[in-house]
């Protein structure tokens, strides 16, 4: 069976980790428009990078959950045959043993360098301007996709809805493009389709849907397909 699993920001609050939008509309107190375009960090990239350093600090104070765990049990028993998709930009996957994880918006744990296009892993400060280690630009900003900007790896991640044979979405609205046509090229190829939410969406396309908190319902659903 080959399975795509596409992640959002549900299965990381569960770790502590804030979900992108509170009920105001607001991200960690600020307004998304204000820390996650390119213009905004061109009008005030101090803001910015403190924003980020922020975010980076308070990951490092978190860890993997029940659900994240699961989604690496079912890594092992499918190998190559489950690609893992997230629209988090944490590592909460890879800490809990998950091997091979697609980042559609970027990394907090990576910096990317504008002068020469070169990506770091990163854990410390960006807003003191630390040089790029490959150019020595202080170039250096959050390898996140903002607002106008183009997810990681579209092409690739786009082929694997159309060769699966189930496609199951964790944690997310699945409001936002272009991972909210995923569901929709599954369909398309006669995939069977099921979503673990928190809450019911406003718009669901899924042909069977599970309510209820990702640390109990990703762990009970990879048992079913693993087993003992």
């Amino acid at each position: 069976m080959r399975v795509v699993v596409l992640t959002g920001a549900g299965i990381s609050a569960e770790s502590g980790l804030p979900t992108f939008r509170d009920a105001d509309g607001l991200w960690e107190g600020h307004d998304p428009m204000t820390v996650a375009t390119p213009e905004a960090y061109d009008a005030d990239p101090d803001l910015v990078q403190r924003f980020y350093d922020e975010r980076r600090a308070a990951l490092a104070r978190v860890g993997p959950n029940a659900a994240h765990r699961a989604l690496a049990r079912l890594e092992q028993h499918l190998g190559d045959d489950l690609h893992l998709v997230t629209q988090n930009v944490d590592d909460l996957h890879e800490r809990g043993g998950s091997e091979q994880v697609h980042h559609l918006h970027g990394r907090l744990g990576a910096a990317w360098c504008t002068a020469c296009d070169a990506r770091h892993a990163w854990s410390t400060t960006l807003a003191d301007r630390p040089p790029c280690p490959a150019c020595g630009a202080p170039a250096l900003r959050p390898d996140v996709v903002w607002f106008g900007e183009v997810p990681h790896g579209t092409e690739l991640v786009e082929q694997a809805p159309l060769d699966c044979d189930l496609f199951v979405a964790i944690g997310t609205s699945g409001l936002v493009y272009p991972a909210a046509a995923y569901v929709h090229y599954a369909i398309g190829c006669g995939a069977d389709t099921l979503e673990l939410n928190l809450e019911v969406p406003r718009v669901s396309d899924f042909s069977r849907s599970r309510r209820g908190r990702a640390t109990d319902t990703v762990p009970a659903w990879v048992e079913e397909l693993v087993g003992g």
